[in-house]
C-alpha cells in the first residue's frame, strides 16, 4: 500500500458514520475498510442509502413530497415537449379522523400503511406513488390514456374498499378512498401548482358527492397543428451562414390556425 493509499484508508476509518449507519439500520463494519477500494465502495453504499432514505416517507415507504415534486416537474416538462399524456390522481382516505379518534393513532398508522401497500399493487413500475400529506396520497401516471386512467382509479377504489385492516387481535376496520384526477395539458408549459389544483378540485367533487367515488377531469383539448409543432421543435433555426434555411422559411410562412385551449 502506498503512502497516499494509507492516508486515504486512515481518513476513511476516521469518518464518523455511526449516525448515518443508524438511520440505515446498519452497524459499522471494520472489515470493509481493509483497503481503500473496499472502504470507498462502502462509503458510496452509505451515500446511496441516505439518498434513497431522503426521498421516502418513513411511515409508508412511498415517495415523499420532495420526490413527488420533482416527478411532477419532470412529467410537465415531458408532456410539454412531446405532447404525450400524463394523469395525476389524488387519493384521500375517507373519514380518517374518525379512525384516529375512535381507535387511536397507532390504528391510523396501520391504515395508512395498508392503504399505501394496496395502492402500490394497483400501479405500474413506471408510475410514482407518493404520500402527499396526512391521509392523502398522490399517483403520477405517465403515458396514461383516458380509458386507462379511469380503470386504474376504479381498481384503486375497489382494492382499498376490500381492505380489512387489523387494529388488534380481535378487530378489523374497513376504509374507503375518494379519488380526484386531472390530465396534464399537452404541448403547454403548465405549472405544478395548477396541475395539483385541478386534481384537488375533482377530489373535492368526489368528496362532496358522497365519498368512495372517482371524479376525473376530461382530458383537455390542448392540441396544436403540425406547423405549430415544427415551431416548437426547430432543430436548427439557422444554417451555418446564420441565414434561415428554405425549409424553415416555408414553415414559418404557412398560416396556422390556433387550436390550443389552455383553459
Amino acid at each position: 500500500m502506498t503512502g497516499d493509499q494509507l492516508l486515504f484508508s486512515t481518513a476513511l476509518q476516521k469518518l464518523r458514520l455511526d449516525g448515518a449507519l443508524a438511520l440505515l439500520g446498519e452497524k459499522q463494519d471494520a472489515a470493509s475498510q481493509d483497503t481503500p477500494e473496499s472502504g470507498l465502495q462502502r462509503l458510496q453504499s452509505i451515500i446511496d442509502g441516505l439518498c434513497e432514505l431522503s426521498l421516502r416517507d418513513p411511515l409508508t415507504g412511498c415517495a415523499n413530497r420532495r420526490h413527488f415534486d420533482s416527478v411532477l416537474d419532470r412529467e410537465l416538462d415531458r408532456v410539454a415537449r412531446s405532447g404525450d399524456v400524463a394523469l395525476l390522481l389524488m387519493v384521500d382516505i375517507d373519514h380518517f379522523k374518525q379512525v384516529n379518534d375512535r381507535h387511536g393513532h397507532l390504528a391510523g398508522d396501520a391504515v395508512l400503511q395498508h392503504v399505501a401497500q394496496a395502492l402500490s399493487h394497483c400501479i405500474r413500475p413506471m408510475d410514482t406513488l407518493a404520500r402527499y400529506g396526512g391521509e392523502e396520497f398522490a399517483i403520477v401516471l405517465p403515458a396514461c390514456q383516458l380509458a386507462y386512467g379511469q380503470s386504474v382509479a376504479e381498481r384503486v377504489r375497489q382494492t382499498v374498499n376490500a381492505l380489512r385492516v387489523p387494529i388488534d387481535a380481535l378487530q378489523t376496520i374497513n376504509v374507503t378512498v375518494s379519488i380526484g384526477g386531472a390530465y396534464a395539458l399537452q404541448w403547454i408549459r403548465s405549472t405544478r401548482q395548477l396541475w395539483l389544483e385541478r386534481a384537488d378540485q375533482h377530489l373535492y367533487l368526489a368528496k362532496s358527492a358522497g365519498r368512495n367515488r372517482i371524479e376525473i377531469e376530461q382530458q383537455p383539448d390542448s392540441t396544436v397543428t403540425a406547423e405549430e409543432k415544427n415551431l416548437l421543435f426547430i432543430p436548427e433555426l439557422y444554417t451555418e451562414s446564420k441565414e434561415c434555411s428554405a425549409e424553415w422559411f416555408e414553415a414559418l410562412s404557412v398560416p396556422t390556425e390556433i387550436t390550443t385551449d389552455a383553459n
